[in-house]
């Protein structure tokens, strides 16, 4: 199955970092800079008429499509690691894919293990998320499961402890956490924070001090907050 990606930016992004994925580009005129990236990778080309771009899609393309193959999704096996440094990320039923491409854009920048997502109840990989992530998402294994509380406590069994960033009474702050541990670090869903069953199975709960009137923050700039600690601690950075 194929998906399309459309504009410069995205375009110059996917063949930087997966052009092996890319079936076919359609140019409405010679672009220099992608066209030199697509000439360097070896993919197929087309010169074609803006109608026929405004045809295949609404977007705004910018006078370039491609056609890749369809995202990517890796198996619970492919990002468990025996390492002490290793960091895998939970997110409980996130919505927003803007979220959900930030946070995999710093997840490639700290070379997070994975991520792991829900298959129900949850943003999935899309274009918007790819946009978001700035070709990070060809690049950050992301692992679907149907149960999260299981696939918890299968990396309990790897070795894993599980931390999870919620505001309770018996939360601590998110620096006072030593992570010298293989982690995974669980972020909830905007507004409704970590289910009560993931909760439960959380080693963990750790919560970012606020101090102005507003009393959260988003989605991913909780996760690379915390994440960028993690790091920090693991001397992993």
């Amino acid at each position: 199955m194929s998906r399309m990606v459309c504009g410069k930016n995205a375009v110059k992004e996917i063949l930087n970092t997966n052009p092996s994925s890319i079936e076919k580009i359609l140019l409405q005129t010679e672009i220099n800079d992608i066209l030199s990236l697509i000439k360097k990778n070896d993919v197929k080309f087309e010169i074609v008429g803006k109608n026929k771009l405004n045809t295949i899609t609404s977007e705004n393309h910018q006078g370039v499509v491609a056609y890749a193959t369809d995202y990517k999704y890796y198996s619970l096996n492919d990002i468990i690691s025996k390492e002490n440094k290793s960091l895998i990320i939970v997110l409980d039923g996130l919505k927003d894919p803007h979220n959900l491409g930030a946070i995999l854009r710093t997840c490639e920048a700290t070379k997070v293990d994975g991520v792991i997502i829900p298959k129900n109840r949850s943003v999935r990989l899309n274009e918007t998320v790819s946009k978001v992530s700035t070709g990070a998402i060809e690049l950050v294994k992301v692992v679907e499961v149907v149960n999260l509380s299981q696939t918890l406590e299968k990396l309990k069994d790897y070795g894993y402890w599980v931390v999870g960033a919620e505001h309770e009474e018996t939360s601590q702050n998110y620096w006072d956490m030593k992570y010298d541990m293989p982690t995974v670090l669980v972020i909830g869903s905007e507004g409704e924070g970590i289910s009560r069953i993931v909760k439960e199975k959380c080693d963990f709960l750790v919560d970012i001090p606020m101090n102005g009137k507003i009393n959260s923050l988003n989605a991913s700039v909780s996760t690379a907050i915390i994440i960028y600690e993690i790091r920090r601690q693991q001397r992993f950075l």
